[in-house]
């Protein structure tokens, strides 16, 4: 015992120290290889395609034609960093309304006093990484709400993020419902 009092003496401060953190160390090690703590690479439950709908509100087109074909690509920003180009899948689009009043009720009508004034629905396919947050694409966490930019040739427009859904079915459709159950879940879709 005064054989390790001694050494206990001779010890600084910064020795105590480093020893508290290699102590800390092996225990964080050793949970985390006896499976009790989860990494990041556990946090991955399935890869899977998944649906974004970006919806535009108040886009003005002059042309005949809409800015975006299906089939086509689309480079998207999210968050105001540059991520990749896309696949548009869908596109939906008319004009902007406004509620009249008739008699006891409301009509809704297109605004005659914007006439190239329209919301567009955009549907974009992605490969994304479910997790227990939801849907990751890019190594950002994919949620309604979320401010992205989808850019073509003769178009840039600023979008919402309106929401997400799985879009090929996985390979077992025990994963696939597990999957799309979460994804809803997460997102408060439906």
């Amino acid at each position: 015992m005064d054989k390790f009092l001694n050494i206990l003496k001779k010890l600084r401060p910064i020795d105590i120290i480093i020893i508290f953190i290699i102590l800390v160390a092996l225990i964080v090690g050793a949970v985390t290889v006896s499976g009790k703590r989860a990494t990041s690479s556990k946090q991955i439950e399935a890869s899977t395609k998944v649906d974004i709908e970006v919806y535009f509100r108040g886009v003005v087109v002059t042309s005949n034609n809409s800015p975006f074909e299906i089939g086509d690509e689309t480079f998207i920003t999210i968050r105001n960093v540059p991520y990749t180009k896309l696949k548009i899948t869908n596109v939906n689009y008319d004009r902007k309304k406004v509620m009249l009043p008739v008699g006891s009720g409301y009509q809704v009508v297109d605004d005659v006093t914007s006439p190239f004034n329209y919301d567009f629905l955009v549907t974009v396919e992605d490969d994304a990484k479910i997790t227990k947050d939801g849907a990751v694409v890019g190594g950002n966490k994919i949620k309604i709400g979320l401010p992205v930019t989808l850019e073509g040739v003769d178009y840039r427009l600023n979008g919402i993020v309106s929401n997400i859904s799985v879009s090929k079915k996985a390979e077992s459709k025990k994963a696939d419902d597990e999957i799309e159950k979460q994804v809803n879940k997460n997102q408060d879709v439906h």
